[in-house]
């Protein structure tokens, strides 16, 4: 099983977008997904049509009680499920404050879970807190999804510095493997540049920093889309509420990438 964490500290970003879609479209190529939500405003859950009554299971019990990812699981369709959130989730960075080994409960329920799925893909909150640490600690790849604007790169060193501590401390295995531009305008020069210096950004820091070893900069980009910003409020994927729009074809376009970097995995090893 592959386990990939879709993270950035800044909002707004595509994160949430990215997470979502791509599992959807994961899913509709007939592999088994699971999408985890750690994000205190549980916008992947509604993304997916799944909300959290007060009382009913959510990440905020499996991180904070006694109950497992199977307890708290629901499935949206055949090969999608979603470990959804709640707003109590919010507490869980304060009730973990004394928690001995709080950084590792979330990899300790991924191991404990026998269900099997081919990719478990979560959906990090905007900041570099216990729930994201959890994640960091529970996955082996990170991607980032960027916009393409002049702050693309701005805070970027922090989030790869929490990530190379997390590898070199807590999870050995731990990369970052994808970078994803979203909210991408083709028509516009500084969209362009700015794609250009992040690629360039990346190309020249693989060789100091193990965490970016193989690291692919994808070619798909998501381009600018008023049905990706539809889709959440009647809680469908881009697949199921546009299947023929150009948000749907990007996120097929960047699955396509993913599973793809298994095979040359596979054909390298």
């Amino acid at each position: 099983m592959r386990t990939i964490a879709i993270i950035n500290q800044k909002g707004g970003v595509g994160k949430t977008t990215t997470a979502v879609n791509l599992s959807a479209a994961l899913a509709e190529a007939g592999n088994r997904v699971c999408v985890v939500d750690l994000d205190p405003q549980a916008h992947a859950s509604l993304h997916l049509g799944i909300s959290v009554l007060d009382g009913n299971p959510s990440t905020y019990e499996v991180l904070c009680g006694e109950i497992s990812l199977a307890h708290a699981r629901q499935w949206v369709s055949p090969n999608l499920a979603v470990v959804p959130a709640h707003l109590d989730l919010a507490a869980a960075e304060m009730e973990l404050s004394g928690e001995v080994g709080r950084e590792m409960i979330l990899r300790d329920k991924v191991a404990e879970d026998d269900e099997q799925f081919d990719y478990m893909i979560l959906d990090c909150p905007p900041s570099l807190g216990v729930l994201t640490l959890n994640a960091l600690v529970a996955v082996e790849e990170v991607f980032l999804p960027l916009q393409p604007h002049f702050l693309a790169l701005h805070g970027l060193s922090k989030l790869l510095r929490t990530v190379e501590i997390v590898s070199m401390r807590l999870n050995e295995s731990l990369r970052m493997s994808g970078v994803v531009l979203c909210m991408y305008d083709s028509t516009t020069r500084l969209a362009a540049e700015v794609s250009s210096d992040v690629e360039q950004f990346f190309n020249s820091s693989q060789g100091g920093r193990h965490i970016l070893d193989g690291a692919k900069f994808f070619d798909t980009r998501i381009r600018r889309n008023i049905r990706l910003a539809e889709a959440p409020s009647f809680g469908q994927s881009i697949l199921q509420y546009a299947s023929a729009s150009n948000g749907a074809e990007d996120y097929r376009s960047l699955a396509g990438e993913v599973q793809a970097q298994i095979a040359r995995a596979t054909a390298a090893a």
